[in-house]
């Protein structure tokens, strides 16, 4: 045990001073505070029904109802008890509060890479400070993107056990590399996890291209039948999630589109327009250095002190009124709708990036090149199509996803690899010390120039203007009384405050810069030990880093967890809340009703907030709830209650809507339609109470000899709720059609009549429904998908598998040394 200690005292050591380093950075935890993650916030409330049910029934359902008329609660909120990787995630979650277990997640993950890369743990830890400390690492902590949070923080500990595998270290590599891919996979954010595939691929390429030239092609091949081993068994423990996910994804909005007339709507994935909506821009990728050249966050404000303040002011406004409209100023401006911050990688470890360009010779330094290039490429979007669009035309799945601007993150981590790995190679003594100084003043002249050019003549190099200009220059004519020599003027002390925030941000990069150059130069001319100038340079990064980040998560991100869940009751939800039936659905008027989830906290909603909607409820929303309201399709979602807001006071109202068809409901007559599209056009205007809209593919499941009617003395009602079993009894005196307010959704949901498997078809474009013979019956329909079933059951062996491969990797790594 002494002896165990004794090796590996200086990484417990590091791992202690990285729990330390978390603590202080979100000291608010210590006093039972919590991020106030408007994600988070948004998840938990269309979360509401899945965590009640789960209280009551000790597990949690499959199915929901709070939000968009029910869909799966797959890509919301569900328990894969089999999985091992849930457990593995849960006890990092048990131990340390959120966000701390994150943000150790990072540099535990970084770290270990670095050592992989037989890098000093010392400069490994300021290696995994670099990257953890990414900017947009904290900014997706601070909206709550915990998900991808999570997903990024896997994949520096994957690539390391990709590298040990091809380095020969068969069973310890490939055991990690399922380990830490399965960990990504349970992730859940399939988007990072594809762009870190992406790299990976390119990585694999590149050594397969050395192991034909050295003619190591049957080590590659060995090494890559592990690897292959590894990643079947990451994607068995994950089979319960990726099952049911590739199934859900082709009937989201993922997945192909539903309808041919609208000339808008992508036959397959998501629309350009939408996938680009978050692109970089060219010149917004010179934050990677300076953080503030494009103004920061869309939530930077103007004070007293700008120049819009001063120039308001000086034409007589009352200075209350001044600063008003100056903290009204856009001060981001680069061309994204919105953004909570920029890609900021550190002026040090951009720097020692161009420093290891001149300087590294493994061939990772040609891997991450060709990643970084092709993503930053890929990242411009719209900005820059030739690249952006051959991958969303023919690369398979990227058409899937959005915020393009995301795959920056794997950017994020292949600058601070070779900027370490530069470090390394300039302290290993087997460079020239003379070419080494000279291409470490290239490289400081290459990244401080730059810094020197914005500091003296920022308006010389951009605009700091964007499309959006013109725009503010009429609304600001208008606030001057059509005056537009004044609102020119203001628009153009507002470019003055935008260059001011970037020359102050150039001169900040330039100091870093400078104690980067004279750490590495002092170290290389003898002044300095490599330990003390290590060190040294790990706390410069740091700082760096660490006073970025606190632009946009600092202690106001954080509040008590009672303050978070206080949710302010209004009158109307009183009034609704006391209703008892289970099952009916408001519309919410007062919000963004499909892009705000607060009122899925108390009701079954038919609006909600979640990125991947069932497609066809997608469709319905575009079609008839979006430019106007088709009071019939509110009837047959049985939209009980709408809630309006007056803007002109801030009250709210509620209105009753009468005509709502209920939880069910008989039909005399059905209205064959081709296809999706008529189905669309037919439902425009209908009585859903007195006629059902098939289509014929439908037609084999419906026996039109037999004898419908809707008998006045006919009902069928909703005897028993829960979210994934729905219970019914009807009484007919003969066959009839019945129409369920439920969404269809047939991967899953099976519909039994006295507990014999029935049939049942999609009417009115979204919802269930069934012919039923004459009698008293009861109907239940319970959501029972095979993909999830199964699924567990797969993911069950691969836990084990995974588990006893571990076992087995470490007892032979142990067993090696024990015998050398």
């Amino acid at each position: 045990m002494n002896n165990w200690l004794k090796a590996n005292g200086i990484h417990l050591a590091i791992i202690g001073f990285f729990i330390i380093t978390c603590f202080v950075y979100f000291s608010p935890v210590l006093q039972g505070k919590s991020p106030a993650q408007s994600d988070v916030i948004q998840a938990k409330a269309t979360a509401t029904e899945i965590m009640a049910y789960k209280a009551k029934d000790g597990k949690a359902p499959l199915w929901t109802n709070q939000m968009f008329g029910g869909m799966p609660t797959y890509q919301i909120w569900a328990q894969h008890p089999y999985n091992g990787a849930t457990y593995i995630i849960s006890l990092v979650k048990t131990i340390f509060p959120d966000p701390v277990d994150v943000v150790l997640l990072y540099l535990l993950g970084a770290y270990l890479l670095f050592c992989v890369l037989k890098i000093n743990p010392w400069l490994a830890a300021a290696g995994a400070i670099a990257f953890a400390f990414t900017s947009y690492n904290f900014i997706i902590i601070a909206a709550g993107h915990s998900n991808k949070a999570l997903a990024i923080a896997f994949c520096a500990p994957i690539i390391a056990g990709l590298i040990l595998t091809l380095r020969g270290k068969y069973w310890i590599g490939a055991s990690l590399t399922a380990l830490f891919l399965a960990l990504e996979i349970r992730s859940n954010h399939i988007q990072m996890t594809y762009y870190l595939m992406i790299a990976l691929l390119i990585f694999i390429g590149i050594e397969v291209y050395h192991a034909v030239k050295e003619k190591k092609l049957a080590e590659f091949g060995k090494a890559m039948s592990f690897i292959a081993v590894a990643v079947t068994l990451a994607f068995m423990v994950n089979a319960g999630k990726l099952w049911t996910t590739y199934e859900y994804g082709k009937e989201s909005n993922r997945g192909p589109s539903n309808l041919t007339t609208d000339a808008v709507e992508e036959k397959n994935g998501l629309s350009k327009e939408y996938a680009y909506g978050w692109s970089q821009g060219v010149g917004e990728s010179f934050t990677f250095l300076i953080p503030n050249l494009y103004g920061g966050s869309s939530d930077t404000r103007l004070d007293e002190k700008s120049n819009v303040f001063k120039t308001v002011q000086g034409l007589g406004v009352a200075p209350d009124q001044a600063l008003g409209l100056a903290q009204q100023m856009p001060v981001y401006w680069g061309e994204k709708a919105i953004t909570s911050g920029p890609y900021y990688f550190g002026a040090i470890i951009c720097f020692l990036f161009i420093f290891g360009l001149f300087i590294v010779r493994s061939r990772l330094k040609w891997w991450i090149l060709s990643v970084t290039i092709l993503f930053m490429l890929l990242s411009f979007g719209k900005h820059f199509t030739l690249v952006s669009d051959l991958f969303f035309e023919y690369f398979p799945l990227y058409n899937k996803f959005r915020a393009v601007e995301s795959i920056l993150a794997i950017v994020g981590l292949m600058v601070p690899i070779l900027a370490i790995i530069a470090v390394k190679e300039a302290m290993s003594g087997s460079l020239d010390q003379k070419m080494l100084i000279k291409k470490l003043t290239w490289s400081a002249g290459i990244t401080g120039g730059f810094a020197v050019l914005v500091a003296l003549i920022p308006t010389s190099l951009f605009s700091f203007t964007n499309s959006s200009n013109q725009q503010l220059l009429d609304g600001l004519t208008e606030v001057f009384q059509n005056n537009r020599g004044i609102a020119q003027t203001v628009i153009d002390s507002l470019i003055k405050d935008r260059a001011a925030l970037a020359r102050a941000d150039a001169l900040r990069s330039l100091l870093f810069i400078a104690i980067g150059y004279a750490l590495i130069w002092a170290y290389l001319a003898k002044k300095m030990n490599m330990r003390f100038a290590v060190i040294l340079l790990g706390m410069a990064i740091m700082i760096d880093m660490w006073q970025v980040d606190r632009r946009y998560l600092n202690n106001g991100n954080f509040a008590t967890k009672s303050d978070l869940s206080n949710f302010q009751t209004r009158d109307v939800d009183a009034f609704i809340s006391a209703d008892k039936d289970p099952n009916f659905r408001v519309l919410d008027l007062s919000v963004s009703t499909f892009q705000d989830a607060s009122s899925s906290r108390l009701y079954k909603t038919i609006g909600g907030y979640h990125a991947a909607k069932l497609k066809r409820y997608q469709e319905l929303i575009d079609k008839q709830l979006t430019q106007s309201i088709n009071q019939d399709v509110l009837d047959m979602l049985n939209t009980k209650y709408i809630i309006n807001r007056d803007r002109q006071n801030g009250t709210y109202r509620m209105t009753s809507n009468t005509t709502a068809a209920g939880n069910a409901w008989i039909v005399p007559s059905i209205q064959f339609v081709k296809n999706a599209d008529e189905e669309m056009k037919a439902i425009n205007s209908f009585d859903p109470k007195k006629e059902a809209i098939v289509d014929e593919m439908y037609k084999g499941l419906i026996d039109s000899k037999r004898t419908i009617a809707a008998d006045p003395n006919a009902f069928i009602k909703l005897e028993s709720y829960h979210p994934d079993r729905m219970e019914y009894a009807y009484s007919a005196p003969t066959d009839i059609i019945a129409v369920f307010s439920e969404i269809y959704y047939d991967k899953g949901w099976n519909m039994y009549v006295d507990g014999v498997k029935k049939p049942y078809f999609r009417a009115d474009y979204v919802l269930r429904a069934a012919q039923l013979e004459a009698g008293n019956h009861k109907v239940v329909f319970k959501f029972e998908p095979v993909s999830y079933y199964l699924g567990e059951k797969i993911s069950l062996a691969g836990s084990v598998l995974l588990l006893a491969g571990l076992g087995f990797a470490f007892y032979r790594e142990n067993r090696k040394k024990k015998t050398a």
